[in-house]
């Protein structure tokens, strides 16, 4: 209805209390504001991931849940992804035996990163947060879910080294639609992505009469960061990031977010004392140290590995019963991987191994 239409976040809360849950998707420095409203005013709270841009508002949210008892998921949605189900299954059924260590890689894709991490919302980490929480604390996430050890030490290294001026080549401009010399045979040409292939336009304001799409996606270049150079940009969000973990009993994790791939998917080997297994989120094998039989488990999920829609109705469900324990992704389990995010950031740029502090 229309009265249920706003156009700020702030207008919602300006009204009594008009329903049982309210899902916040703002952008990552508009979760705190909205979020703390909501849960002083009485409602169930889904809200996207990263949960804050600060731990303290990470550590306000989680307060406040408690103090309020009020229900709230983050959108961890891989701890619902059949595939991770399946691996952490395995891993807890003893098979493996005692687990050792595990890898973990997040190939972002390199037009993804352009897209998304050099000319898009999450380009600047002084403007939203930092890559390792806005595209990695899934990974942090799946990490501690999986290995089911609370963390111990983090140490992390990482830096811009591709997108940057200095890499611009000779004969680039600073949109590619004015005529860049090198745009035919350049992989992140914004022509290339978005008007000739026409990927990526979710983000475009775009008309509902295609044979108007030139005109608009040549709009967007001239007038918006979609356009401008990758080199050329004020992006500051590393391009390649590496994590290692230490969790309790002495299990470790190396935790790897790479732009620069041809490929997405997440990669993931896990070792035990029995058994080991290696998946990249549609299968994995698993093998047998004893017999050396190799068994293969397929997925055939999509929606961040089927998690997403898995999640909204575990969501839903807890809000109707008023049950929390439904839920696989409340703010208590949700918290230490943003925890873990801080840390690995403040290592990552002070050089140091950062203990975790819960």
């Amino acid at each position: 209805p229309k009265e249920n239409r706003f156009t700020t976040w702030e207008q919602v809360f300006e009204r009594p209390k008009f329903a049982d849950a309210i899902i916040i998707t703002t952008p990552d420095d508009l979760h705190y504001g909205p979020c703390m409203k909501a849960l002083a005013m009485g409602y169930d709270v889904l809200l996207e991931k990263p949960i804050a841009p600060t731990e303290k508002e990470c550590r306000d949210i989680l307060a406040l849940a408690k103090k309020t008892n009020r229900i709230v998921a983050v959108c961890h949605v891989l701890r619902y992804a059949p595939y991770f189900q399946e691996l952490k299954a395995l891993m807890d059924s003893g098979k493996l035996g005692r687990i050792m260590s595990v890898q973990h890689l997040e190939p972002i894709g390199h037009v993804h990163m352009s897209h998304s991490y050099v000319r898009g919302n999450w380009h600047n980490s002084k403007k939203t947060t930092p890559i390792i929480l806005a595209k990695s604390c899934h990974d942090l996430d799946i990490l501690r879910w999986m290995i089911g050890k609370q963390t111990q030490q983090i140490q992390a290294f990482g830096n811009l080294n591709w997108f940057k001026k200095e890499n611009a080549p000779k004969g680039s401009t600073a949109r590619c639609i004015d005529g860049c010399a090198v745009e035919a045979s350049c992989p992140y040409s914004a022509l290339k992505i978005y008007q000739r292939n026409r990927s990526w336009l979710h983000v475009f304001d775009l008309p509902e009469d295609k044979t108007q799409w030139t005109d608009a996606i040549n709009k967007a270049l001239r007038e918006t960061n979609y356009g401008r150079c990758v080199y050329q940009m004020d992006n500051d969000q590393p391009d390649h990031y590496t994590t290692n973990i230490r969790f309790a009993d002495d299990i470790t994790a190396s935790f790897s977010m790479e732009a620069c791939t041809s490929y997405e998917g997440r990669r993931t080997r896990v070792m035990g004392s029995l058994g080991d297994v290696v998946g990249d989120m549609n299968s994995f094998i698993y093998t047998d140290f004893a017999t050396g039989k190799a068994t293969q488990w397929e997925s055939k999920s999509d929606g961040h590995g089927g998690g997403d829609w898995r999640l909204a109705k575990d969501w839903v469900q807890a809000v109707a019963q008023q049950n929390p324990s439904l839920l696989s992704s409340t703010i208590d389990a949700s918290i230490e991987s943003h925890v873990m995010g801080f840390a690995a950031e403040k290592s990552r740029l002070n050089s140091t191994v950062e203990k975790i502090q819960l």
